[in-house]
């Protein structure tokens, strides 16, 4: 046990940008690719909430679906994602991260392969809901686990892979999708063993599901879990061999202290006095549901009449698709390079600015529109000011509250409670999904496209406010370190 420390306080003590800098990089290769295997998890979240929209018709063909019963078929993997959430912190703590990354890439393997055998519209929708299951509790459990195994320095940057891999996910099953259905984008056309190419859509799901547990198979468990459980050298050994922590005894009673480890975390130990609940979990529900409320899920709905508005045909939809996938790629690496020098707090406050002003753009647009059953023009120049508006939201999005909101939900909850807390705001990530995903066509129909968009930019503001007013400053700090705590504590002192 002493070899350990004090391996790890002679590389720390080495030759000044010596050993200690060349640890330093080994080190931050390991971390690296320790948090990019957690991370594809969030490649299944980005994966099948996409790949779905190139089967959707040819499901509704297929068994004779209405409206109402392929809406459903398609936002019931939304409620699994809730569920899946709400649970992945419990299953974390009582199984290990590891062990419920495994259980969530098996719960994917078996929904792809089930989803597209599927035989009847009801087995399609168990089938989805347990995908979604696997998709919860990858969403939790990704963020949870690189918080805990990242270096504070790095934590921000390496919590935002999450992000970059849904959106890289939501990329591939676009590309998949266009390439299943062929030049003619014809999803019923017969592929291989005589399955047509929406089933092989759903069924393509298997191949990052299988890599994602293969990868968590490989990985070492968190450091918190492992005290948690006794594991007290394991953990030591993590610490030394991923972290790069210079201290390591000292790393470990931090940790210990702040575990709390004679009993784990339940729903107790959630309670306060702010409307029965602790603040910061106030906090990162509210963190979650704003993210959802600018409606970002929403914004993409009359994607193809604003592109339509400027010159561009219906037939170029994949195409807009595409660019939109970019756009998302691209600037969340404007919040990896950023997060961790500007910090979380500053960086959310510029995204709610943006998002408002490119929402306010597209409400004012939207006021003027046409509509003639369900067609929706937009006369000269709000089809082209109403582009931008949706374009710049999209840009303020993908380079803040997209990748940070995660961040947050990662780090702000202390040790003991961190499981818990994550997946409950998580699953309210998903129920305001499903909520807003369900009722823009509903209120659009209601009062019109102009005014749910100014609905979207109220609640753009008020996650400015709400950043500004309720949420702490961790940046550079580590998990457990005491002044965070006690800048929690006073935070729901004075709650």
């Amino acid at each position: 046990m002493s070899d350990t420390s004090n391996s790890g306080g002679s590389s720390g003590s080495a030759t000044p940008g010596g050993s200690r800098s060349a640890m330093g990089t080994a080190h931050r290769g390991k971390v690296l690719g320790v948090t990019i295997s957690a991370a594809l998890g969030g490649l299944l979240f980005g994966f099948d909430t996409s790949v779905i929209n190139g089967a959707v018709d040819s499901i509704q063909h297929t068994f004779e679906l209405g409206a109402a019963a392929i809406g459903f078929t398609v936002a019931i993997t939304l409620i699994g994602c809730a569920v899946g959430a709400w649970f992945a912190g419990q299953l974390a703590d009582a199984w290990g991260r590891k062990s419920v990354m495994v259980l969530a890439a098996i719960l994917f393997v078996v929904s792809s392969v089930a989803s597209a055998l599927a035989f009847a519209d009801w087995f399609l929708m168990t089938w989805r809901f347990i995908g979604g299951l696997a998709i919860g509790i990858a969403s939790v459990i990704a963020p949870a686990y690189i918080g805990e195994i990242a270096p504070a320095r790095l934590r921000g940057g390496l919590s935002s892979l999450q992000q970059l891999a849904i959106t890289l996910g939501i990329f591939l099953a676009l590309l998949s999708d266009a390439a299943l259905a062929g030049s003619q984008g014809d999803a019923m056309r017969q592929l291989w063993f005589g399955l047509p190419a929406w089933r092989w859509m759903l069924l393509v799901g298997v191949v990052p599901a299988v890599v994602y547990g293969i990868l968590s198979l490989s990985i070492p468990e968190s450091p918190q879990y492992l005290i948690r459980k006794g594991r007290r050298d394991d953990a030591k050994a993590v610490v030394r061999d991923v972290t790069g922590a210079i201290d390591i005894d000292r790393r470990i009673h931090e940790i210990e202290d702040s575990l709390e480890i004679e009993r784990r975390a339940t729903y107790r130990d959630l309670r306060g006095k702010a409307l029965g609940l602790q603040p910061i979990l106030w906090i990162g529900i509210g963190m979650a549901a704003f993210q959802q409320l600018v409606g970002i899920n929403a914004i993409f709905y009359y994607s193809t009449t604003l592109w339509k508005s400027v010159g561009f045909s219906a037939s170029d939809s994949f195409v807009t698709s595409v660019i939109t996938s970019v756009i998302n790629v691209v600037l969340t690496f404007v919040a990896i390079l950023f997060v961790d020098r500007v910090g979380r707090k500053a960086l959310l406050l510029w995204g709610s600015a943006g998002m408002f002003v490119g929402l306010v753009l597209a409400a004012v647009s939207f006021a003027q529109a046409h509509v003639s059953g369900s067609t929706v023009t937009l006369p000269e120049p709000w089809g082209v000011i109403a582009l931008i508006g949706a374009n710049l939201f999209v840009v303020f999005f993908a380079a803040t509250w997209g990748p940070v909101m995660w961040v947050v939900l990662g780090e702000v909850f202390p040790n003991k409670i961190r499981g818990l807390g994550l997946g409950i705001a998580a699953a309210f990530n998903w129920v305001f999904n499903f909520l807003v995903t369900l009722l823009f066509p509903i209120l659009s129909q209601a009062v019109g496209l102009g005014w749910v968009y100014a609905g979207f930019a109220l609640f753009a503001a008020l996650s400015f406010w709400f950043v500004f007013s309720a949420l702490p400053e961790v940046t550079g700090l580590e998990l457990e370190d005491k002044s965070k705590l006690e800048h929690i504590h006073r935070d729901r002192a004075t709650a």
